[in-house]
């Protein structure tokens, strides 16, 4: 059991709001930063005024669907600079859905539509210990976190991913410990092997706990912590960020 005292107060959490409206813009570089996750650089003075406050928000990539129905799906924005007027979209290309198949069809000139983020939930800069547990549709959330922390913080990642190839590099003055597990997409929905090496991970208190991939898994996660490691609920952030078989269906846990 990980050593953790029942007093400690929850991390504060700000809850924000922003405006909602819809942006449209053009991809201006469309690269692959591994064979299954490609970047989009977006540009537009739709950005201007673009704000996202939190690693983790959520905004609305807006395509027109095989019946020429909208579909709306949620991604991370990945990097984003409004002097500059650019957003960075990461997107995984193992899934076949609609806005998959407009990443894998981006060149540069591309309009994309999107929409949010509706708000942010903003974790206090008191926190600086971070365990940062997802898979392949967590790592833009990941990435970002990891690269706008600073020095003082410390930062253990679990990734999993379909193999070697997948694993990314970030860039960071935080001191950071990334590991990787190595599973087939078919296997995303077993929580087994995270499990597994989560059971090698020290986990000091005040460490946040974020946790994001498919929804049975993260409930796995979070009750193998608070169960069978008695780590605080409270120090525990999860979501699912997809659900097997279930289109643009997210779950929050805490």
């Amino acid at each position: 059991m990980d050593t953790n005292a029942k007093d400690i107060s929850a991390p504060e959490i700000e809850r924000v709001r922003h405006e909602l409206r819809r942006r449209s813009l053009v991809a201006e570089s469309v690269t692959d930063i591994t064979p299954g996750m490609r970047r989009v650089v977006l540009r537009g003075e739709d950005l201007a005024d673009f704000v996202s406050l939190a690693p983790d928000d959520h905004i609305k990539v807006i395509v027109s669907g095989a019946d020429g129905e909208e579909e709306r799906r949620d991604y991370t924005p990945r990097r984003y600079d409004n002097a500059a007027r650019s957003l960075t979209i990461d997107f995984a290309l193992h899934e076949a859905g609609p806005v998959t198949q407009w990443a894998i069809d981006a060149k540069p000139g591309t309009m994309l539509e999107i929409g949010g983020p509706r708000g942010s939930a903003v974790i206090s800069d008191k926190v600086r210990r971070w365990l940062l547990v997802g898979d392949e549709t967590a790592l833009p959330a990941i990435g970002r976190r990891v690269e706008e922390s600073g020095e003082g913080t410390v930062i253990t990642v679990l990734g999993a991913v379909a193999g070697p190839q997948e694993q990314q590099s970030f860039e960071t003055t935080a001191e950071l410990t990334t590991r990787w597990v190595h599973r087939p997409l078919d296997a995303a929905t077993d929580a087994a092997p995270l499990i597994a090496a989560l059971s090698g991970i020290d986990i000091a208190p005040q460490t946040l706990v974020w946790v994001a991939a498919e929804a049975s898994v993260v409930r796995a996660i979070r009750a193998y912590l608070t169960e069978e490691r008695g780590y605080p609920l409270a120090w525990i952030k999860a979501s699912g960020y997809w659900v097997k078989g279930k289109a643009d269906t997210t779950e929050k846990f805490g």
